[in-house]
């Protein structure tokens, strides 16, 4: 079976390890991602990066010439991506950058004009409801039309598209697995020392951003009347609520509890969260749904709940978007919003030692299952399958 990915995504060498684990699940795979040869990703990464080749076996990353060099919806590509798809022949196309995309619209086109015949896939996060305006309507319509399978990284992004109108093959997984090397249960006295962490200790964390849409100041609520059991809490990120949260946990008397550990590199993430008894994740929806347009947010999965549930830390996360489908039932769910609910969470946890240590287990076996690079490749190859022809399975 050949596959050929298409995203900006995959610029990141890290994260092509499904799809390069994928690669190597059968001899008879081969994957080719294109991604954008030059892209300004924004944020801390504002700067135009080139991407460069990457040939591992049956697995490869071709930068191939685009033209929006800054917005995956206008993602377009120059005309060597003719000359790969003659070549490579592809049995499934899969184009990452949503419904919407001037990309997916792009390859189902070459797809039909040089007669591939492959199954046309997308994936998209989109978790919002919208309404769709002559000519993205038309575009949108074009690709639903001619696609063959869709991936979706949550349960609410496949719902609002089937409302739309698809009504063929879906699978809801994330984009992106995790490293179960990396993050793996690993003590870490040293860096707990350092950092002035005791034993006795219950250390409450949050990694991510620092906005308000992640619910940091509900968490900070939570905690101000835990029970006098010691107590910590770990957050680790930025952005721009940093200031606040600090004048806040000097308003309700934490600040002597509280540590605030600035954007580290991915690699030393898993040592943070080792140091945790519990990883928090209290994200709130803002959106508003307007005229044709969905204008705000909600957490569309809540990557750091498996990197935690790898490590065998419980988790505790607010019942916006996705998060209580990836929990499931091992962890904590609390109404978005609701310090009281969040509170009584974090202490049948502080309290209840047993019932720490089973979540700890059930996350962690939860991940193996399920949200591993290995897990989702072999997800991904069985939804591959399922929509090609049997005849091509075994090309």
């Amino acid at each position: 079976m050949k596959i050929l990915v298409v995203s900006h995504t995959y610029i990141v060498d890290l994260n092509c390890e499904k799809f390069k684990t994928l690669a190597q699940l059968d001899p008879k795979i081969e994957v080719i991602i294109v991604v954008p040869k030059k892209w300004k990703p924004g944020g801390v990464q504002n700067k135009i990066m080139e991407t460069q080749p990457r040939v591992e076996g049956n697995f490869k990353v071709i930068p191939i010439y685009n033209f929006s060099q800054n917005n995956q919806g206008l993602l377009t590509f120059g005309t060597d991506i003719i000359k790969l798809l003659n070549k490579f022949k592809p049995d499934i196309i899969q184009v990452e950058q949503g419904v919407k995309s001037f990309a997916y619209a792009q390859l189902i086109t070459l797809n039909k004009w040089l007669n591939l015949k492959a199954k046309n896939v997308f994936f998209t996060w989109w978790n919002l409801p919208y309404e769709s305006k002559f000519p993205i309507s038309y575009l949108e319509q074009y690709n639903l039309r001619n696609s063959h399978g869709l991936v979706a990284g949550n349960q609410d992004a496949a719902d609002i598209l089937r409302d739309h109108g698809y009504d063929k093959a879906v699978e809801v997984m994330p984009q992106l697995g995790v490293d179960e090397v990396l993050f793996s249960p690993k003590k870490q006295p040293d860096l707990a020392t350092k950092l002035g962490i005791k034993k006795e200790d219950f250390v409450i964390g949050f990694v991510g951003r620092f906005v308000k849409e992640k619910g940091i100041l509900t968490l900070l609520q939570a905690v101000k009347s835990l029970q006098k059991k010691t107590w910590k809490l770990l957050l680790l990120g930025r952005g721009e609520l940093k200031n606040q949260i600090i004048e806040e946990s000097k308003k309700i008397g934490i600040k002597d509890k509280l540590m605030i550990i600035e954007s580290v590199a991915h690699d030393q993430v898993p040592q943070y969260i080792n140091l945790m008894n519990v990883l928090v994740l209290p994200s709130e929806t803002t959106y508003q749904f307007k005229t044709l347009t969905a204008v705000g947010w909600k957490e569309q999965f809540g990557h750091v709940l498996i990197e935690a549930m790898a490590c065998k830390v419980p988790v505790i996360g607010s019942d916006s978007g996705e998060i209580p489908n990836v929990i499931n039932d091992a962890g904590l769910i609390f109404p978005e919003g609701d310090s009281i609910e969040l509170k009584n969470c974090l202490n049948q946890l502080m309290l209840d030692p047993a019932l720490t240590d089973k979540l700890a287990e059930k996350g962690y076996r939860r991940v193996l299952e399920n949200y591993t690079n290995k897990a989702l490749a072999e997800k991904t190859l069985k939804f591959y399958q399922s929509i090609s022809d049997i005849s091509k399975i075994n090309k």
